[in-house]
C-alpha cells in the first residue's frame, strides 16, 4: 500500500495504515479522509435516556405483565407439569408456613395468609418459573426479633398490626425500585455477603427452636430470642426442664434426615425411579406432619384442654384477619430502624434464589420485574392478613425439581392453601408445637454454607472469606439485622478499597507468533510475528523468561485497569510519576535558579551538580495512557490528569506529548477533549488507521489521478504493476481524524509517536 501513492509535502499525512493489501483509488480515499466524530451531545443523552420514545413507553408497559408474553401458548403439556408442581409445593407450603408463622411470633394461620397471597399474585408479574413467594425462615425470624423488641405495648394482643404496616411499608419502597429500574443496587451485596447473613441466620433459627424441640422453652428465665450464643448457653441451664415434647421433637427430626438420605440411596441405587423417589422425599414434610399428628390425636383427643404435650390448638377457619392495614407516624418512628434489613433480606433471599435458579432451567429473569412481583405481594399480603414475604429457596427447589412448567404453577399452589385455609383447620389443632419446630430446623439446615462453599471463597478471595466469618460471627453473638449490616458495610468497604488503591502498570512489547506445537516451534521472520503488550513486571503471569521491551527514547506506556474515577486517580497517577521520574532525568539541572525559589518539599543536595543525576537515562518525552480498561472519568479525575500534565512539563523542561489508546465511552472523549487532551492547534494527525469498507466497482483501465495532493509512485517492477487490479474503493478512517493524540491501539500510538519525534 505504502508504495502505491505518496501525498505531497503539502498534505498532512506522511503514512497511512491499511487492513488490507488493495489498491486505493487516490479519488476515493480523499473523499473519505474527512471523518470527524459527533461530541457527546447532553441534549442527545438526555433524550436517549431520561426521555422514552412511544415504543419505550408501550414495552415498559408490557414489561410490567410479563404473562402476555406466554400464556396464549399454553397448553396441556404444560398445565400437567405445572398440576404436579403446584400441588407438591401446597402440600410443603402449609405446614412451613404455620411453622414460620410461629417463629415471627405470629398465630400460625398468618402463615397461611402470607403463603396464599405470594403464590396467588406472582403468576402475573413475575418471570420465574420456579421461584415460590411466601413466608420463608429468615424474614420470620427476622420479623419475630422485631416484634418482640419493638416498644408498642398497645399492639401486644396484636402483633400481626405491626407485621402488617412493616410488610406495606416495604414492599412500597421495593416496588418503587423495580419500578424505576434501580434492580442493579441488589448486585452490589456479594453472594460471601449473603452467605454469611445466610448461615448466621440459620444457626440463630435453629438454636432458637432447639428449647421449642426439647420442650424447656417455657422455663422461667429462659428467653430463645436472645443473642444465639445465649440461647445456646442457657439450654444447658435449663436441660431438666425438658419434657414429653423432647421425644416428639427428636424423633420427628431423625425420621426426617432418615426419609431424606434413604431418598438418596436409593435415587443412586435404583436411578430408573429416580422420580419416585424425589416426590416421596419431597413430601417427607407433609408425610412426618401426618404420622405426628395423629400421634397427637390418639394421645390428645381427651385431654384437648390439657395435652400431654405443646400443640397448636385452635386454628381460626378462614380469612379471619382481613382489614385495611394500619399505617401511621406512631407505628413507623418505632420500626423505621428495622425497615432497611427487612429490605434487604426480602430483596437479596429472592433475588439471589431466582438468578439461582434461571441458570439451572436456561432462562432469564428480569430482576426489576421481580423486585415488583416482591413489592405487590407485601403491599396485598397485608389486606389478606399476611405478613412480609419473599422467595423460599427450599419450595424453589422443590418446584423446579417436580418439573414445573410455567409460573401458572403458584396458582395451583393458591388452590390448595385456600383449600386448606378453610377445610384443614380442625386437623391442625393436634399438630405439635415440636414437630414443627423439628421442620423449621430440618428446613433452615440446607441455609447453611457448605465447608466446600467455605473453602472455595478462601480459595478465590482470603478478605471475602473473612467477611463471610464476620457476617456469620455477628450474627451470632447479636442479631440477625446486625450481621446483615456488618457484611453488606465490610464488603462496600472492601469494594471502595480496591477501586481507590487501583494501581495500573507499565506495559512493554513482546513479539509472538502462534504455533501449534511447542517442540516444532521454529523462528519466523518479523513480518510474520505481531506485538503484544504486556505489564513490565509480567504480573499478568506471562512467563518470566520473557521480558518485554520498554519504548525507547523517554516514552512510557501505561495501562489503567480501573475506572479513571475521583477516589482513585490520585493513586494511578501517583504511582506513574514516582516510577517515571525513576526511570528518567529532568530536563535541567535546577529549574528553579537560586535556593530561594527552589521548593521546601525537593529532596537533593543544596547545590546540585552534573554529578547528581544519571546522564544515561532519557528525558521524558511521551506517554501513552492505554485506557481499554476505563469506561468513565470524572471532573476530579480529568482536573488531577491536567495537574499532572503541568507537574511533568516542568519536569522535563518541555512539553511532554500525551497519548490515549482504546477510549471507549464518548463522554470519556469530550472530558479529556475538553480539559485539552486530545487535539492541538498547531499539531495533527501523522498516522491513521483505516479501514476498507468496500469495492465500488472493479476497473480495467490504468489507475490515473487528478487529485493535486496525489501523485503516483511509479517506482514499483513491471511485475508487480501487472499483478494488480485497479478498484474504486471506499476506505475510511476508524477514527476522527481532528483527534491526533486518540489512537485504536498502542501499536498506532508509538509509531505515531516515533514519527512526531523522530525516533526512527
Amino acid at each position: 500500500m505504502a508504495g502505491l501513492f505518496k501525498r505531497n509535502a503539502s498534505a498532512t499525512p506522511d503514512a497511512v495504515t491499511v487492513d488490507q493489501d488493495v489498491e486505493v483509488r487516490p479519488s476515493a480515499y480523499n473523499a473519505s479522509i474527512g471523518y470527524i466524530e459527533p461530541t457527546a451531545s447532553t441534549k442527545e443523552w438526555l433524550k436517549e435516556t431520561l426521555i422514552p420514545s412511544r415504543h419505550g413507553i408501550v414495552t415498559y408497559i408490557k414489561s410490567l405483565f410479563p404473562v402476555l408474553t406466554w400464556i396464549y401458548r399454553y397448553n396441556w403439556v404444560w398445565f400437567m407439569g405445572d398440576l404436579v408442581a403446584g400441588v407438591t409445593v401446597g402440600i410443603v407450603v402449609v405446614p412451613q408456613g404455620m411453622a414460620y408463622a410461629k417463629l415471627a411470633n405470629l398465630p400460625p394461620e398468618f402463615g397461611l395468609y402470607s403463603s396464599f397471597i405470594g403464590v396467588a399474585l406472582y403468576w402475573a408479574v413475575g418471570t420465574s418459573s420456579a421461584i415460590s413467594l411466601g413466608p420463608v425462615a429468615v424474614m420470620s425470624s427476622l420479623m419475630g426479633h422485631i416484634l418482640q423488641n419493638v416498644d408498642l405495648p398497645e399492639y401486644a394482643d396484636t402483633p400481626w398490626v405491626i407485621a402488617g404496616c412493616i410488610s406495606l411499608v416495604v414492599g412500597c419502597i421495593v416496588t418503587a425500585i423495580g419500578l424505576l429500574r434501580l434492580g442493579f443496587i441488589v448486585d452490589f451485596i456479594p453472594l460471601p455477603a449473603i452467605a454469611a447473613f445466610m448461615t448466621g441466620s440459620a444457626l440463630s433459627i435453629a438454636m432458637g427452636q432447639i428449647p421449642t424441640l426439647m420442650g424447656n422453652n417455657s422455663a422461667e428465665g429462659y428467653n430463645t430470642r436472645d443473642p444465639t450464643y445465649l440461647v445456646f448457653g442457657n439450654f444447658f441451664k435449663y436441660i431438666k426442664e425438658c419434657d414429653l415434647n423432647a421425644a416428639i421433637g427428636l424423633t420427628a427430626l431423625f425420621l426426617l434426615y432418615a426419609i431424606r438420605w434413604c431418598c438418596g440411596y436409593a435415587s443412586r441405587r435404583w436411578p430408573e425411579k429416580q422420580k419416585v423417589f424425589f416426590f416421596i422425599n419431597t413430601l417427607r414434610s407433609g408425610f412426618v406432619i401426618l404420622l405426628y399428628t395423629l400421634i397427637s390425636y390418639l394421645v390428645n383427643r381427651h385431654h384437648r384442654e390439657d395435652p400431654k404435650f405443646s400443640i397448636l390448638k385452635t386454628v381460626p377457619r378462614g380469612f379471619q384477619h382481613m382489614a385495611v392495614p394500619t399505617v401511621n407516624s406512631h407505628i413507623l418512628s418505632k420500626v423505621a430502624g428495622y425497615l432497611p434489613s427487612s429490605i434487604i433480606v426480602l430483596v437479596i433471599e429472592h433475588i439471589s434464589i431466582s438468578k439461582s435458579f434461571a441458570r439451572i432451567g436456561n432462562y432469564t429473569i428480569d430482576p426489576n420485574q421481580e423486585l415488583i412481583a416482591i413489592g405487590l405481594t407485601n403491599i396485598l399480603g397485608p389486606f389478606f392478613g399476611g405478613y412480609p414475604a419473599t422467595g423460599s429457596f427450599s419450595r424453589t427447589a422443590i418446584k423446579a425439581k417436580a418439573g414445573v412448567r410455567t409460573p401458572l404453577a403458584s396458582v395451583i399452589t393458591a388452590v390448595i392453601v385456600v383449600i386448606a385455609i378453610y377445610g384443614l383447620p380442625p386437623v391442625f389443632y393436634y399438630i405439635s408445637n415440636a414437630l414443627l419446630a423439628a421442620v423449621i430446623i430440618h428446613a433452615v439446615g440446607d441455609l447453611i454454607s457448605s465447608p466446600t462453599a467455605i473453602k472455595m471463597f478462601w480459595k478465590v478471595s482470603p478478605c471475602e472469606f473473612l467477611i463471610f466469618w464476620l457476617g456469620v460471627i455477628v450474627s451470632v453473638f447479636t442479631s440477625i439485622d446486625n450481621g446483615i449490616y456488618a457484611s453488606v458495610a465490610a464488603s462496600a468497604a472492601l469494594l471502595l478499597f480496591r477501586i481507590a488503591k487501583a494501581r495500573g502498570k507499565f506495559v512493554g512489547v513482546v513479539k509472538v507468533y502462534d504455533t501449534t506445537s511447542l517442540e516444532d516451534a521454529v523462528s519466523v521472520p518479523d513480518s510474520q510475528m505481531r506485538n503484544v503488550f504486556v505489564p513490565l513486571d509480567r504480573s499478568n503471569g506471562v512467563n518470566p523468561a520473557v521480558k518485554p521491551r520498554e519504548p525507547r527514547g523517554g516514552v512510557f506506556i501505561y495501562r489503567l485497569n480501573e475506572g479513571y474515577l475521583y477516589p482513585n486517580a490520585v493513586h494511578f497517577t501517583d504511582h506513574m510519576i514516582h516510577e517515571i521520574k525513576a526511570q528518567t532525568r529532568p530536563g535541567v539541572l535546577n529549574p528553579y535558579g537560586s535556593l530561594g525559589e527552589r521548593p521546601w518539599n525537593d529532596p537533593g543536595p543544596r547545590h546540585k551538580t552534573e554529578s547528581d543525576v544519571d546522564p544515561s537515562l532519557p528525558v521524558l518525552r511521551a506517554i501513552v495512557l492505554d485506557f481499554t480498561g476505563v469506561s468513565h472519568v470524572d471532573v476530579t479525575s480529568l482536573q488531577n490528569l491536567v495537574d499532572v500534565r503541568k507537574q511533568l512539563d516542568r519536569y522535563a523542561d518541555t512539553s511532554v506529548a500525551w497519548h490515549f489508546v482504546g477510549v471507549k465511552s464518548p463522554w470519556a472523549r469530550r472530558g479529556l477533549l475538553a480539559s485539552g487532551f486530545g487535539s492541538s492547534d498547531t499539531a495533527a494527525r501523522t498516522l491513521f488507521s483505516v479501514a476498507n469498507v468496500g469495492i465500488v466497482q472493479e476497473k480495467e483501465e490504468p489507475l490515473q489521478s487528478n487529485d493535486e495532493e496525489y501523485k503516483l509512485d511509479d517506482s514499483r517492477p513491471a511485475s508487480e504493476k501487472a499483478e494488480v487490479t485497479s478498484f474504486d474503493t471506499l476506505v475510511v478512517p476508524l477514527l476522527s481524524i481532528d483527534c491526533p493524540y486518540f489512537h485504536i491501539d498502542i501499536d498506532e500510538a508509538l509509531k505515531a509517536i516515533e514519527m512526531d519525534l523522530g525516533l526512527k
